[in-house]
């Protein structure tokens, strides 16, 4: 029972790795990115690698989603200010 969860957990490890690179839209991406942290912190934590699980939970579904949330709003900001200057 627990091969095949986890065997799902690889399948949707790898959907999610391919969503990430083929959405266009980067919110989109961004929160699918973070889907694939999350799926990442429960195979460490099926691995019994429990501080892995909480680094990667803090720093990959947390922190680095924070980061690409703040970086593309400021680059669309940003990107509209040119436009209007124009």
């Amino acid at each position: 029972m627990l091969d095949v969860a986890f065997g799902l957990l690889l399948v949707l490890l790898v959907i999610t790795a391919l969503g990430a690179v083929l959405i266009r839209g980067y919110i989109t991406s961004i929160i699918v990115l973070s889907v694939f942290s999350v799926v990442t912190t429960v195979i460490f934590a099926f691995l019994q690698a429990v501080d892995v699980a909480m680094a990667e939970a803090v720093i990959g579904a947390g922190l680095m989603t924070a980061i690409f949330v703040t970086a593309v709003s400021r680059t669309q900001k940003q990107r509209r200010g040119r436009e209007e200057r124009s």
